[in-house]
């Protein structure tokens, strides 16, 4: 195997753990329910020890909570369980990504507008987590409001990991980003802490 070849292989297999991984912690919550994500789009920053793989690692984690809630019977109590967990740490991942991440790469006017749009998806996200969890979980017809929030997630995250952080990669260090976990890491654990899952039925479709 030449040396490219290995690389390319062990790059393969950082990712394929660092993505089996991310999905583990949401199985641990509920065993019993199949997580199945299916492909996931490329990116480079699967795996990576700085900040963009360790964000990626937490979308990872919530396309499996996703897949899960959605695999749940109205009556499951695993689907109440998944779904606060889900919003919970969507709500601690957004916080702590615009506080390390996105309030200095809109600073600089090369990314302004990619870190604006992305802060905008988090509130548009928290709207329709909130419309989510203002209905009846158990009734057979969440799964369509669900369907609306879970779309709207994947999409975004589709943006941030093929779009919006190749482009803050350009302007940041290597011990910017290092220095980026940290913050994450620190503010995701106090942002999830202080999490309150809001209740308030959108009454018009959110924009």
């Amino acid at each position: 195997m030449t040396g490219s070849a290995m690389a390319k292989s062990v790059n393969q297999a950082t990712q394929a753990k660092a993505k089996a991984d991310a999905v583990g912690q949401a199985r641990a919550l509920a065993p019993e329910v199949p997580a199945r994500i299916g492909s996931t789009p490329a990116t480079k920053f699967r795996g990576n020890p700085e900040i963009f793989g360790r964000l990626v690692e937490d979308h990872d984690k919530h396309r499996a909570l996703l897949a899960m809630i959605e695999a749940t019977a109205p009556n499951d109590p695993a689907r109440k369980a998944l779904f606060e967990e889900f919003v919970r740490d969507v709500h601690g991942h957004a916080a702590a990504e615009e506080q390390a991440l996105w309030s200095t790469v809109m600073r600089n006017p090369e990314t302004t507008e990619f870190a604006r749009h992305a802060v905008g998806d988090h509130h548009k996200l928290d709207k329709l987590m909130a419309d989510a969890a203002a209905r009846d979980i158990t009734s057979p017809g969440w799964l369509t409001h669900f369907a609306t929030l879970k779309d709207e997630y994947l999409e975004h995250i589709l943006e941030e990991e093929t779009e919006q952080f190749l482009e803050a990669e350009k302007v940041l260090s290597e011990a910017d980003q290092r220095y980026m976990r940290k913050v994450f890491e620190r503010r995701k654990k106090a942002e999830k802490a202080a999490a309150v899952i809001e209740k308030k039925i959108a009454l018009k479709p959110v924009a």
